[in-house]
């Protein structure tokens, strides 16, 4: 089965850690785990760009953007 993304335009690396990155977007700050983000998302720190993010974790947070499937 096929992992679901959500891509989120213009995110912001604020700080990482090994197992998760805090993120601001919109304005707002969420602690992301890194085994929920895809591999060409920007991941770092006071870096801005293109976040994908599992379908899941998004709902999670409240999140939303453009849908996309990556198998």
């Amino acid at each position: 089965m096929a992992t679901r993304y959500v891509l989120i335009e213009d995110a912001t690396v604020v700080r990482s850690t090994e197992k998760a990155g805090l993120f601001k977007i919109d304005g707002k700050e969420y602690w992301i785990p890194w085994s929920q983000v895809h591999d060409d998302s920007v991941d770092r720190d006071g870096s801005t760009g293109n976040l994908w993010i599992t379908e899941w974790i998004a709902g999670e947070k409240g999140l939303e953007g453009q849908e996309d499937e990556e198998s």
